[in-house]
């Protein structure tokens, strides 16, 4: 299967058919993941820089980014946005936004154009390898997850500390791209990434894009994507951590799987192996 070629050009519909064994089958891998590469964070990785002309350097490149979004989603994937209004809710305090994973173009712009201030995406660190971007990720909001121990406690002080700025955390709890999935795909780690709300009492909000059919044929039968915010989902005073992780979970899943059902065009097929002849 094609990797970047996917999102770039209309695929001839037999070649738009994936089988699968299981939900956490992964249709899209990069070189290191088809060699089996462990990769991890190099030496003195900064989550959160210090150098001001660091960070400068970061806030310039995250507006331009987030320009050029502007005219990728709505010129190339004629992309609407719906429901934004509803960040309101959480105006004030960091919130987070979980999402599917389905295209990892519009998954990096998507957010930034959904959100009401700067994001912070966790990625894999296989991501920072991605030739020409993979450098630019974490100026622009990349969050890789940590290997080591003292990686992961960087990572989580880091992750608490963008929300305690009031920034904006995005999770894609699907884990892997299935390009242009009309289905949401159960959570690979179960609720186990909704603690970031819960530990810092915040409010988590859903982005759900669909997949529709273009009334041109400029990109062949390539779909154009309506993108629905919903929400707000709090953490309950009431429950314990565990309790509210699993609440949270299922209030992101069910209402993603509510959202999704608005997609009117399966671009891409995906069956189970037992159903390939």
């Amino acid at each position: 299967m094609a990797k970047a070629e996917l999102f770039q050009k209309d695929i001839p519909a037999e070649e738009r058919v994936f089988y699968y064994a299981s939900e956490e089958d992964d249709p899209i891998k990069t070189d290191e993941q088809e060699k089996k590469v462990e990769v991890g964070l190099p030496e003195g990785y900064e989550f959160i820089p210090k150098n001001p002309f660091v960070k400068l350097y970061s806030a310039m490149l995250f507006r331009i980014f987030k320009l050029f979004g502007q005219y990728y989603e709505r010129g190339y994937w004629q992309a609407k946005f719906y429901g934004r209004e509803k960040l309101k809710k959480a105006r004030g305090k960091g919130y987070v936004i979980y999402a599917n994973h389905t295209n990892p173009f519009h998954d990096v712009f998507g957010p930034a154009l959904v959100a009401d201030r700067r994001i912070f995406t966790i990625i894999s660190p296989v991501n920072l390898k991605i030739p020409g971007i993979g450098k630019v990720l974490p100026y622009i909001g990349g969050l890789p997850l940590g290997k080591t121990k003292e990686e992961k406690q960087a990572f989580n002080d880091a992750v608490d500390e963008r929300l305690k700025q009031k920034k904006v955390l995005v999770i894609y709890p699907e884990a892997h791209v299935w390009p242009y999935a009309t289905k949401i795909r159960k959570f690979p780690a179960g609720d186990r990434s909704f603690k970031y709300a819960v530990r810092n009492n915040l409010p988590i909000f859903t982005m759900t894009t669909t997949y529709h059919k273009r009334k041109d044929k400029k990109r062949g039968d390539l779909p154009r994507m309506d993108v629905y915010v919903d929400g707000p989902f709090w953490p309950d005073a009431k429950l314990s951590e565990e309790e509210n992780r699993a609440k949270l979970a299922k209030e992101a899943y069910d209402s993603m799987v509510k959202y999704s059902k608005k997609s009117s065009y399966e671009y891409f097929q995906y069956r189970p192996k037992s159903a390939k002849k």
